[in-house]
């Protein structure tokens, strides 16, 4: 039986979306401590698509089941874990996109929600911040997802970001979500 569709994200209220990460039961992937067993053959894309021997991973739903077992090891790599495996993943950037946002209130009352290219929903606050890099070929901003792992935030997303750090008139600009503060500026 397939899994039933992700809730509409423009439909949702940001205590709905709250609700819904919290009631989300991903699996103990910290606590598990397999063999390495060698490589997945996949990689994860800059743009959050998902490639297994070079082809691109067709079905989301594959997708949203490996991005629940995937772990940031202390060193930085990324591994698909199973209570008896461990493989590496090769990852080019984050191994999310924030592809929505979803705003309620202004200023510092402000709540920003993201949903991810997996359909994962985050809430932004002091336990999933927000940080900005300066890169060559531009900014680029980070949403802290879980366990070291983080979400590229998609240049739609940036710019919606953009303009409500304008419209807070704050120095330096940046926005606020859950009370916490987030400069725009490069850490």
């Amino acid at each position: 039986m397939p899994a039933p569709p992700p809730p509409d994200f423009a439909n949702l209220s940001l205590t709905d979306i709250a609700r819904l990460a919290q009631e989300k039961r991903l699996p103990p992937v910290d606590k598990w401590n397999p063999e390495h067993c060698g490589h997945s053959d996949m990689r994860i894309a800059r743009d959050g698509t998902w490639f297994h021997q070079g082809s691109p991973i067709g079905r989301i739903a594959m997708v949203r089941l490996f991005s629940t077992i995937l772990r940031r090891e202390p060193d930085g790599r990324h591994v698909l874990v199973t209570p008896v495996e461990k493989l590496d993943i090769d990852v080019e950037d984050a191994p999310f996109v924030a592809v929505e946002l979803k705003r309620e209130g202004e200023g510092r009352a402000a709540k920003l929600a993201f949903r991810l290219n997996t359909d994962e929903l985050v809430s932004a606050d002091a336990d999933h911040g927000l940080r900005f890099e300066q890169r060559e070929d531009g900014p680029r901003p980070y949403l802290h997802v879980r366990g070291g792992m983080e979400a590229l935030i998609a240049r739609s997303v940036y710019n919606e970001l953009a303009q409500i750090a304008l419209a807070n008139d704050s120095d330096p600009p940046g926005v606020w979500s859950n009370g916490a503060f987030f400069p725009m500026e490069p850490a």
